[in-house]
């Protein structure tokens, strides 16, 4: 397991990949109503 190993962490990163072993960050999307409230309390 190091760098050549596809289906470690190292290996992903190393072949620039995602998968079980390496997700990608899941950006949390602000909703329509939060944005309205935060226009309104300022």
């Amino acid at each position: 397991m190091g760098k050549g190993d596809k289906k470690s962490k190292r290996g992903k990163i190393a072949n620039n990949s995602y998968g079980a072993r390496r997700p990608r960050k899941i950006k949390k999307r602000i909703s329509v109503e939060d944005k309205i409230d935060i226009k309104k309390k300022k």
